[in-house]
């Protein structure tokens, strides 16, 4: 009895558990990385705890941020130019490190569910 406690004990205490300081980031500058045509570009953004503003090649996006929680939060499109601009983006922090986050993405009420992934580092 006291081996089986000890061993769950060191299982739980070896979990590996990702570091969540999500606070950090909600606003700042910021840049990532992406694909578009098999290419790898930069993008780079300003955040306000309500405004998000989007620098991408030669487009400006200003986008509105509604936080859910401390690591969740929806973004959407001021004035979209596109159809996709129009659909609202959940976004969910999964793990911080240092300057830098992992997300999951979403569209909302995407009949596909589909999800995307991705890191920001935070330049400032």
């Amino acid at each position: 009895m006291k081996f089986a406690l000890l061993l769950l004990i060191i299982l739980i205490t070896s979990c590996n558990t990702h570091e969540r300081n999500c606070i950090d980031f909600k606003t700042g500058n910021f840049e990532y990385e992406y694909e578009l045509k098999g290419k790898t570009l930069k993008a780079t953004f300003s955040r306000t705890e309500t405004l998000e503003i989007d620098y991408n090649g030669k487009n400006i996006d200003s986008i509105n941020v509604r936080w859910i929680n401390d690591c969740e939060y929806v973004l959407k499109t001021i004035n979209p130019k596109t159809l996709a601009q129009k659909k609202a983006i959940h976004i969910k922090i999964l793990s911080t490190k240092g300057n830098t986050y992992t997300f999951e993405s979403k569209i909302i009420n995407d009949p596909q569910q589909r999800t995307s992934r991705g890191t920001v580092t935070k330049i400032n």
